[in-house]
């Protein structure tokens, strides 16, 4: 198994908060009519929660995002908002953000094909 290193995890950290964050803002410009550069102070409660959650992850060496993860360190009411931003902007990411999101969708297969050669 591959070591890895303070560096790495430190990308593998700012890469998903980008993600989250991407997510977070084009969710909340589409359904709560936000301005481009800014969220509605519920958008910025789950941005800065959902931040604080990914920079004092334990797992992040070996989990790849936290719907996959087997602890869940949201509290359930922020777990369910995350929940419905993700639903919602997941699909609409592609012509959005393409780089993030095909490599979100690469990481998740890898994943998938671990975890099944695992078992």
């Amino acid at each position: 198994m591959k070591q890895t290193t303070p560096k790495d995890l430190a990308k593998k950290r700012a890469e998903e908060q980008l993600l989250v964050s991407e997510m977070i803002a084009l969710y909340c410009r589409r359904q709560h009519r936000a301005p481009k550069g800014s969220l509605c102070p519920e958008c910025q409660e789950l941005r800065d929660y959902a931040l604080a959650r990914i920079d004092h992850c334990p797992f992040m060496e070996t989990k790849t995002f936290c719907s996959a993860c087997k602890v869940h360190c949201y509290k359930p009411a922020m777990r369910e908002q995350i929940r419905t931003v993700m639903r919602w902007a997941g699909p609409r990411m592609l012509p959005v953000h393409p780089v993030l999101s095909i490599r979100h969708v690469i990481v998740t297969i890898r994943a998938k094909r671990k975890a099944g050669a695992e078992k």
